[in-house]
């Protein structure tokens, strides 16, 4: 602590009563401080804030003082309402704002680094969301930003505060009171605020599981005999980061519970290979960095993990395989419906007991809102999610993020729906783009593995964009998914042998 801050906070307790948690920020101070123009929305308007969709002030709501920001979704407009703040290069700043609704995000764009947002999943009363960031070397403003949801009722917002170095506006000097009896005033601030709060936050960690690279990609090894080269899971490609055993079985007699079975066509296929051959491949591929992951569902997977009791029967039995042959993990790949509630509740069983790896493969209609199911157990287990890799084929056309129509087969494609779960609460770091790896692979939506290059690039860093570009770049997207190993091999690797390097170049 400066020793001016240090004569300030002396002078100030001469003259104020406070039992707890007293915070300064003093205009034209270097050290750290509220960077944001009319954080409270005291002015009775907009001023500082850029709002879409009709924002405005009320008095009718508010977490403290007299007024607070509302703004409402509309069509495609999600109530963005942004902010333009100085900041120093190559320094540390936490951003945080109370908010009372659904799916209110509050954000930082253009830091020169990574961009970070943080969400409120629940309405009905005031929390208060954080997050932080560093900046660029180069970068001297960012954009703060909050906003709603697309069908989404109205949101409120209040108390907004980049908290970092740099210099306050000139209008604002404050100290803010947390106690549980005492309302402070002093002649030398501008605005006082007492307030009794447990403070509650939303932001969401990473998956703490860092033994995987920044930037991975996803195979399915097929156990079973469809034409596509049959492989023992020890000639898999190291190219390939995770690979997915497709697939666990149902088992008729227990609602929920899946078990593993080595197909005897398969066997047949490569001479004789057995469970023991299996298992110890298992711990081959690991050994070369590789992770294993044993996958439910699939087109005919009729897996069912809806209520309690058939959720703890899934989360046990994939435990248990977990236990048994010594998966990294599991993947979602349910066609039929989920639970965010049961599933998630067995997802987060099965990571406590090992499963630390935990990727989804949804399809394209299951990731269009936040509204759908599979999208909601992605951010209910948001978490402990490692990847949502989801099947950018078999779908025909579908709308972007821009509430455009896209064609499979084309960067558009995939960028402007990922771009859907990117503004929807997934973090870039659990973003995958899922291809076939061959025209063999899926009915439609095959696009060539340049094309798969390009849409990274265009996520990541902006560049090599079809006609849509995203507002933002994302470099920590994570990656892509293929289906199959299988089929990549019949092809000649194509696909593993023109995304994996690309992947290493990426940010």
């Amino acid at each position: 602590m400066t020793s001016h801050a240090k004569r300030a906070i002396v002078a100030l307790l001469s003259a104020l009563s406070v039992t707890v948690g007293l915070v300064l920020a003093f205009a034209g101070s270097a050290t750290a401080a509220n960077l944001v123009t009319n954080p409270g929305f005291e002015a009775g308007a907009l001023s500082g804030w850029t709002c879409s969709g009709g924002g405005s002030i009320t008095s009718a709501d508010k977490h403290s003082g007299s007024y607070a920001l509302t703004a409402a979704p509309a069509g495609s407009d999600n109530a963005n309402c942004s902010q333009s703040v100085t900041v120093n290069p190559s320094s540390k700043y936490t951003l945080s704002a109370w908010v009372k609704g659904a799916y209110v995000y509050l954000g930082a764009q253009g830091t020169g680094t990574t961009d970070v947002s943080t969400w409120n999943p629940t309405g009905g009363s005031w929390v208060q969301l954080s997050t932080s960031f560093t900046t660029g070397a180069n970068t001297k403003s960012v954009t703060i930003y909050l906003h709603g949801w697309y069908g989404q009722p109205a949101y409120l917002a209040d108390d907004v505060s980049l908290d970092g170095p740099g210099t306050p506006p000139s209008s604002t000097t404050t100290v803010t009171t947390t106690s549980k009896t005492t309302t402070s005033t002093t002649t030398s601030t501008t605005s006082t605020t007492s307030k009794t709060t447990t403070t509650t936050t939303t932001t969401t960690p990473g998956n703490p599981n860092t033994s995987l690279p920044k930037h991975v990609l996803t195979g399915y090894w097929q156990n079973f005999y469809n034409g596509a080269k049959a492989l023992t899971l020890a000639q898999v490609p190291t190219t390939y980061d995770i690979i997915a055993v497709a697939f666990a079985d149902a088992v008729p007699a227990t609602r929920g519970a899946v078990e593993f079975n080595l197909d005897p066509g398969l066997s047949s296929q490569l001479g004789g290979y057995t469970v023991d051959q299996f298992k110890a491949d298992i711990k081959t591929v690991q050994a070369r960095g590789q992770k294993v992951i044993i996958s439910v569902g699939g087109e005919k997977g009729t897996i069912y993990a809806g209520d309690s009791s058939s959720a703890a029967a899934f989360g046990s039995s994939v435990s248990t395989l977990i236990r048994d042959y010594g998966f990294d993990g599991v993947d979602i790949d349910l066609e039929n419906g989920v639970s965010a509630q049961y599933m998630g509740s067995a997802l987060r069983t099965i990571y406590a007991n090992g499963g630390k790896i935990i990727t989804f493969a949804p399809q394209t209609i299951d990731g269009q809102s936040t509204q759908q199911a599979y999208f909601q157990l992605a951010l209910a287990v948001k978490d402990i999610l490692t990847i949502w890799n989801m099947q950018y084929y078999n779908s025909g056309t579908m709308l972007g993020c821009d509430q455009q129509v896209y064609s499979q087969g084309t960067v558009n494609f995939l960028t402007a729906l990922a771009c859907i779960q990117l503004q929807g609460g997934l973090r870039a770091d659990q973003v995958g783009l899922g291809l076939p790896a061959s025209p063999a692979g899926a009915g439609g939506g095959y696009q060539s593995p340049s094309n798969v290059n390009a849409a990274l690039n265009c996520l990541a860093r902006g560049t090599n964009c079809g006609t849509f570009k995203p507002s933002t770049t994302y470099p920590d997207i994570r990656g892509a998914m293929t289906w199959s190993i299988n089929h990549d091999a019949t092809a000649g690797y194509g696909f593993a042998n023109t995304v994996a390097p690309f992947l290493k170049t990426l940010p």
